[in-house]
């Protein structure tokens, strides 16, 4: 059974940072992409990040360009987001998404249960 957990949401002010884990299990990490999507409260879901199996290529939504950096280690079966200069507009439930190839451009999968990421002062 796939499973997605995330960890690392919390309260920081504007211009803060965070970093989110996800640690997968039940599917060989390595062999799929990954990406993070997003949930503001009362609003759609947003893609944010994708990366390929290998990490060797990466996407990102305009709107965190610049700001935001999506890694993986898949010797330790763990992907990351690095969130700097934080907005409010930042604030959403963050969520991990196994695609169904290796590909950053894949169909999603699997989710998360998601984390929360609060902007405020």
């Amino acid at each position: 059974e796939v499973q997605l957990v995330e960890s690392g949401g919390g309260l920081v002010q504007p211009g803060g940072s965070l970093r989110l884990s996800c640690a997968p299990s039940g599917f060989t990490f390595s062999h799929y992409a990954m990406t993070w999507v997003r949930q503001a409260p009362g609003k759609g879901l947003e893609w944010v990040s994708a990366i390929n199996n290998g990490g060797t290529s990466r996407h990102y939504e305009d709107a965190v360009k610049g700001r935001f950096t999506i890694s993986r280690d898949n010797a330790e079966n763990t992907l990351y987001l690095q969130m700097n200069s934080l907005k409010a507009e930042d604030t959403a439930m963050y969520y991990c998404v196994k695609l169904l190839g290796p590909v950053a451009d894949a169909d999603f999968d699997s989710w998360g249960q998601g984390t929360q990421v609060t902007v405020s002062s």
